[in-house]
């Protein structure tokens, strides 16, 4: 189908659907779908604005399966959250399940009892997020995982961090936790972990996201060499010899506020997923801002405007398609790892 009339076809779906329909579309998507955009950002922050969005009867999140269910439980009931990739799965957040986690709970508070508080990354199930709120945890967002760390470590001795390895760690070593007091839990190994584990104050799951574990150091010493004086940024996924080796680094939000912020005729390199680092580029033609290696997500980029043009069309059509549900149990326990975050 020509690229203009299927554009079409999305606005005239759009207009018909009016204030019925709400358009989400995370920083990582091609231009393509951001064209579309009511609302952009990250994956929290656009499913806070899914649940003050109380005029519209569709919120079409176009982003992976995580985010929509996070939209899901924020939103009012009635309401419906449709993932136009159909499924479109973060590896990450699969690298963490329930059952794995309550193994890991299971032998930590063998060890320290009561002594332990779960927090997981948004990029996670809300199975997950469920399982941290049943046990006094919390979620945490890139951009407050460090203030997170601070609350739990206030309340109990230990941390348990799901999903993301590098994450955890960049942020413990943030608080000035040593090194060897962080342990990594391998959920195909729970013995050995558990054994190195034990006298740990952080134990970090062995999760990672596949685009920022892509960057290496050699990166960013190349990037200096090909622009001199260049500033580099990356995300905390990051491994942590990348966040050292890094200007800085910071969440998604903090990034784009980065480059905003630099003074004309700054370079910048930017280590993150690439559909945002040439949206950069192009929205900032005042300074140079380049990939730090080129790294894209592949589950973001199962969203495609055709996905999205058949989501709106099912809306107008009264029969929405991939709906994403959450039931209440998990709903319940989830928001409340969500508001313990939430008043921090």
């Amino acid at each position: 189908m020509n690229l203009d009339d299927l554009y079409a076809d999305i606005e005239r779906a759009r207009a018909e659907l009016g204030s019925d329909v709400v358009i989400l579309v995370h920083h990582y998507q091609r231009d393509e779908v951001i064209r579309f955009a009511d609302f952009r950002g990250d994956s929290l922050q656009l499913s806070r604005v899914a649940a003050e969005q109380r005029q519209a009867r569709y919120i079409v999140f176009c982003g992976v399966n995580f985010m929509a269910e996070t939209a899901a439980m924020l939103c009012d009931p009635a309401q419906q959250v449709l993932l136009p990739a159909g499924d479109a799965p973060c590896p990450m957040a699969r690298m963490a399940d329930v059952e794995q986690a309550e193994e890991a709970w299971e032998r930590l508070s063998s060890a320290w009892g009561e002594d332990l508080v779960p927090i997981t990354y948004q990029n996670s199930t809300a199975a997950l997020k469920a399982f941290c709120g049943q046990r006094g945890g919390a979620v945490c967002t890139s951009s407050n995982a460090e203030r997170l760390f601070k609350w739990a470590l206030a309340r109990k001795g230990h941390v348990i961090f799901f999903p993301d390895e590098w994450l955890g760690t960049n942020s413990a070593l943030a608080l000035g936790i040593p090194r060897d007091q962080i342990a990594v839990w391998d959920p195909d190994d729970p013995d050995t972990s558990y054994a190195r584990a034990r006298e740990a104050t952080v134990v970090v799951w062995k999760g990672y996201c596949h685009v920022h574990t892509f960057f290496r150091v050699e990166h960013v010493r190349e990037v200096r060499e090909r622009y001199p004086g260049i500033k580099v940024i990356v995300h905390p996924e990051c491994p942590v010899d990348v966040v050292a080796a890094a200007d800085a680094y910071g969440s998604t939000a903090a990034i784009i506020r980065y480059v905003e912020q630099a003074p004309p005729g700054s370079a910048i390199a930017v280590g993150t997923e690439i559909n945002m680092v040439a949206r950069l580029a192009q929205e900032y033609p005042d300074k140079t801002v380049v990939p730090l290696a080129r790294s894209l997500c592949g589950a973001m980029y199962r969203t495609t405007p055709l996905g999205l043009r058949d989501a709106l069309r099912s809306c107008v059509a009264g029969a929405p398609i991939h709906v994403v549900r959450v039931d209440e149990e998990t709903r319940r326990w989830a928001n409340l790892a969500l508001e313990r975050m939430l008043s921090q």
